[in-house]
């Protein structure tokens, strides 16, 4: 599995802080706020997929040097055997060891509506954060 890389601004990619007067996160980034592996295990609808040059994602996992995401799909667009994440893990050795990574293939539901989860994975790394040109 060749891994593509994406540098994005840090702003993407922050942790953001607990607020107790709200009760919310604040001040997350788009990308970290994406993650949903957790809910595709459980079978839950994934968290808002953010945007990347033109497509949706979501994020299944973080660590301080980035976060891994993966592509999503109507599922017309998929090329492959979509299928849920119960059924691809009914052999996961091989669902690991899938050039085109474990997530690959699997439906998701965002907003009523069904996405394939299309890979390989990509990894966003923070980069140069944008500058506003005044000239």
């Amino acid at each position: 599995m060749v891994a593509r890389s994406h540098t994005v601004e840090p702003s993407r990619l922050a942790f953001g802080a607990w607020c107790q007067t709200s009760q919310k996160q604040i001040g997350e980034g788009d990308i970290r706020a994406s993650y949903s592996a957790d809910r595709i295990g459980m079978g839950q609808p994934i968290r808002k997929p953010f945007r990347y040059d033109g497509d949706l994602w979501a994020c299944v996992g973080t660590g301080p040097s980035g976060a891994e995401a993966y592509r999503l799909l109507h599922p017309s667009l998929y090329c492959g055997t979509a299928c849920s994440y119960h059924v691809r893990c009914r052999d996961g050795d091989r669902a690991r060891g899938d050039k085109a990574g474990f997530y690959d293939g699997i439906i998701v539901r965002h907003a009523g509506r069904e996405l394939v989860m299309a890979g390989p994975p990509a990894t966003f790394v923070a980069g140069e954060e944008a500058q506003l040109s005044l000239f």
